[in-house]
């Protein structure tokens, strides 16, 4: 892996105010080492330049980590990646958040089993890939996130049995999602839009906070 990957993802956390370990630089790096040896077999992603994969996907997925870390504040939390393909935010999260156990769902079984594989390479006992449709999981998870997977009301409506007591649903998308957010079921409420920022890419990013009403 290149000096400079490592220079980009170091800076990279640093601008997002993230103090990791060598071990957790090391791990993330391994994870992009896999990503690129196993795209053509999996299809994990289009991109195939290790850096656009760097900034698209490893910072991309790591602006989700204060935002996360604030809600659970350090305590063991189960949490459900939907729609994770290669595993991004899931397997981000699980290196860089040891107290999070961590299930990245797919329908794709090929991309389910590379997040299986590398739990098992990288030695991640909290992170595992589940092949999966969501509607049919019904294990509770306080937090579903997804990042690019579906509509905000379809990514709720498609994973509400899946959601604990008190849980939230955490959807990391582009530009600001209006008519999504006004399209959302009406026992579906939003407490917080946050903007985020990618270093090393100029596009509009956020993240929608969402819970059920009580009813």
């Amino acid at each position: 892996m290149s000096v400079n990957l490592e220079e980009g993802l170091r800076s990279g956390a640093k601008a997002l105010g993230l103090s990791l370990s060598d071990e957790q630089f090391q791990r993330l790096l391994a994870y992009l080492a896999l990503i690129q040896k196993w795209n053509k077999v999996y299809n994990l992603t289009a991109l195939r330049d290790p850096s656009d994969m760097l900034t698209h996907h490893l910072l991309d997925s790591l602006t989700a980590i204060a935002p996360l870390s604030r809600h659970a504040q350090g305590q063991p939390t189960r949490v459900l990646d939907v729609g994770s393909g290669g595993g991004l935010p899931g397997v981000v999260l699980a290196i860089c958040m040891p107290e999070l156990s961590v299930s990245c769902v797919d329908t794709v079984a090929k991309k389910a089993a590379f997040v299986q594989q590398v739990a098992v390479s990288l030695r991640l006992p909290n992170l595992r890939g589940l092949h999966a449709r969501v509607e049919s999981l019904t294990d509770p998870y306080q937090v579903i996130c997804s990042r690019a997977f579906a509509s905000l009301p379809d990514f709720v409506t498609w994973s509400r049995s899946a959601l604990a007591e008190g849980g939230v649903w955490m959807a990391m998308k582009g530009k600001h999602p209006q008519d999504e957010i006004t399209a959302l079921p009406a026992n579906v409420s939003v407490f917080h839009v946050e903007p985020l920022t990618v270093p090393g890419l100029d596009v509009e990013r956020c993240m929608v906070w969402m819970r059920p009403e009580p009813t």
